[in-house]
């Protein structure tokens, strides 16, 4: 069977929100699980649910002529599953951490207590005494010292229970990735579209660092109509995406 006969006559292009099929539009995830085989869904099983929340809110909130620059990196999130609750903690850390600095005010201390939050669970998960900080969660921190001082009073005595760590991964740290994109959108820099793009490259590298593969789930990459999907978004698929594409493929098919 050649290539051209198991691609969609049309191929859909990004778009903000959910589709019902592929005959038009996608968002990030939606062509995430066509490349991966997967019945179409927004929530594919080949990647990790919170890089999928990452992938999702950034899609929304990138405008609509920036869109087209996150589709050499649909094939990087294919595979990239696990269970270890550091890959929340880190990609939850991450998104905070870059939103902290450029939000408005009002949002400022929501994300200084997310950093604090995620600080507190990875302390837990790696053994280290609670109140201790990494170089980058200081100096985000101190960024912005206002919000910084009234985030340690109001995580004063805070303790990270079994309960805790279970509402981090299906409520918490879903809830900072999306205050984290939309205070990014809204924020007055001079490209919110590329610090998204960006947020989203640093979310799938921590993932990279610490998922693992579930072979079972019978995902796998489809290059051609990758390429395919670069072409029709005005995306050259010869470099960068050449390369993304054969990253996600060794990531997938070697585990």
């Amino acid at each position: 069977m050649s290539y051209d006969s198991q691609l969609p006559a049309l191929l859909p292009i990004l778009s903000r929100g959910k589709h019902r099929s592929p005959r038009k539009c996608a968002c990030f995830m939606e062509f995430a699980s066509l490349l991966a085989g997967e019945r179409w869904s927004d929530h594919p099983a080949c990647t990790h649910s919170l890089l999928a929340v990452v992938a999702r809110q950034v899609n929304d909130h990138t405008s609509d002529a920036g869109r087209s620059r996150l589709v050499d990196l649909i094939p990087s999130v294919i595979g990239l599953t696990g269970e270890d609750l550091h890959i929340d903690a880190r990609i939850a850390l991450r998104s905070a951490r870059m939103a902290l600095p450029v939000v408005a005010a009002e949002r400022q201390r929501v994300m200084a207590v997310s950093v604090l939050a995620c600080e507190r669970v990875l302390a837990a998960l790696d053994g280290r005494p609670m109140g201790g900080l990494e170089e980058q969660s200081r100096s985000a921190l101190a960024q912005v010292p206002d919000a910084g001082e009234w985030a340690s009073r109001f995580t004063i005595g805070a303790r990270t229970s079994a309960t805790f760590a279970k509402r981090f991964r299906r409520q918490i740290a879903p809830a900072i990735v999306r205050d984290a994109v939309a205070g990014i959108a809204e924020a007055c820099i001079p490209d919110p579209d590329g610090m998204l793009r960006d947020l989203l490259v640093r979310a799938i590298d921590e993932c990279a660092a610490w998922a693992r593969h579930d072979p079972n789930r019978g995902a796998g990459f489809d290059a051609v109509l990758w390429v395919a999907a670069c072409r029709r978004s005005g995306e050259s698929p010869a470099a960068d995406a050449t390369t993304s594409g054969e990253l996600a493929k060794h990531r997938w098919h070697s585990g």
